[in-house]
């Protein structure tokens, strides 16, 4: 810490506690922990590197090894919304709502710290591996505690954060398998309704389609309800309009592509009706405005490399005329050089695997959105 707080990295955590203050700068000790905690183990400096793997390659005299993997083991930060299950022997055990897995949990404060948890409490903390060599976990930062009456709306904001960040799923294996294989159902769903896995539409006839899109889907998923728990799902959801409606800024749009993928689920873009009529009718590339969408396509980070190539993949044989007009390369071919042009323009997309847009829940967290709780032994 002493390292982390010291001159050299001021400047940059100065930044980040400015960024965690409130929009009067005022900043309470739980988020100051909680920044310097993250800036310590996980924020990336200029080179790439982190506070603590600096730490540990600038020590001197060096450290023997075991305690090298120790400090580096203490990145893989687990974030967490934590249920309490039991006391052990010094030990506190932890069931995260969020990935559906337990941590056996120590403090480096002694006993003190876990002696105020009871089982059904719940926390919200950070934990790291004491050693990656062991299945033990630290308390890492700041704890903060709940009563076992403040579950169910602890559980909205574990399902939320599952929402918005799905590569929580990759510690869970299990749960990322049934991600997929719910993400595949619901495209299954969705092919089978429209024969296809790509609408082209005007907004408002895409809204349209959605919503009955969704209400088979609830109906499906209704079905297999008993009726008390059927009632609590139709009244606790979404509605089919929430779950249709489309992104603001599309609205304003000539054409909507609606593409359940079975890798990225479902996505919108707008204007891809241009841009397909483009690569239909190739003559179309003398014509700056088809050839200004495709270019903004191409260069935005947020178009995945899977719609140019959906473009190509429905009109393969104009794709060469397309992209040497665009690219003012006349020796452009789609099959040797598309995938390259691809990595060039879309790196961030080729960093990580993609992950489910479909995020299940694991079964205690489900008892907490329904309101359930459970009974002490």
């Amino acid at each position: 810490m002493a390292f982390a707080q010291s001159p050299r990295f001021a400047r940059r955590l100065d930044a980040r506690l400015d960024e965690a203050a409130d929009r009067l700068g005022f900043l309470d000790e739980a988020t100051a922990v909680q920044t310097i905690d993250h800036f310590a183990l996980q924020h990336r400096l200029a080179d790439g590197s982190t506070v603590v793997e600096r730490f540990v390659e600038q020590r001197r005299p060096s450290l023997p090894e075991d305690e090298r993997a120790m400090l580096l083991g203490w990145r893989d930060v687990v974030e967490g919304v934590f249920e309490v299950r039991s006391r052990d022997r010094g030990a506190v055990v932890l069931h995260n709502l969020l990935d559906d897995l337990v941590y056996r949990t120590y403090s480096n404060m002694g006993l003190s710290a876990p002696a105020k948890l009871r089982e059904g409490m719940f926390v919200v903390a950070r934990i790291v591996p004491v050693h990656p060599g062991t299945g033990a976990w630290l308390i890492s930062g700041n704890l903060t505690t709940y009563p076992r009456g403040d579950g169910p709306e602890l559980a909205q904001v574990a399902a939320q954060t599952l929402a918005v960040n799905p590569q929580l799923l990759l510690r869970n294996p299990e749960m990322l398998r049934r991600a997929w294989e719910m993400q595949a159902e619901a495209r299954a769903d969705f092919v089978e309704l429209f024969g296809t896995d790509l609408l082209v539409l005007e907004p408002r006839e895409a809204q349209i389609q959605l919503r009955e899109y969704y209400r088979l889907r609830q109906e499906k998923a209704l079905a297999e309800l008993d009726d008390e728990a059927a009632a609590r799902a139709r009244n606790g959801g979404p509605s089919l309009d929430e779950l249709s409606s489309l992104p603001e800024e599309l609205l304003d749009t000539e054409t909507v592509a609606v593409i359940y993928d079975l890798d990225e689920g479902i996505c919108y873009y707008a204007n891809f009706g241009d841009l397909d009529a483009l690569f239909a009718e190739p003559a179309l590339a003398r014509d700056r405005i088809h050839l200004a969408q495709l270019r903004e396509y191409l260069n935005d980070d947020s178009v995945s490399p899977m719609v140019i190539r959906r473009l190509v993949q429905r009109h393969p044989e104009n794709a060469d005329t397309v992209f040497r007009a665009l690219l003012r390369k006349p020796a452009f071919t789609w099959e040797r050089d598309g995938e390259e042009l691809l990595r060039r323009r879309k790196k961030s997309h080729y960093r990580h695997k993609p992950l489910p847009s479909v995020t299940p829940v694991g079964a205690r967290l489900a008892e907490l959105l329904r309101g359930e709780r459970r009974h002490s032994r």
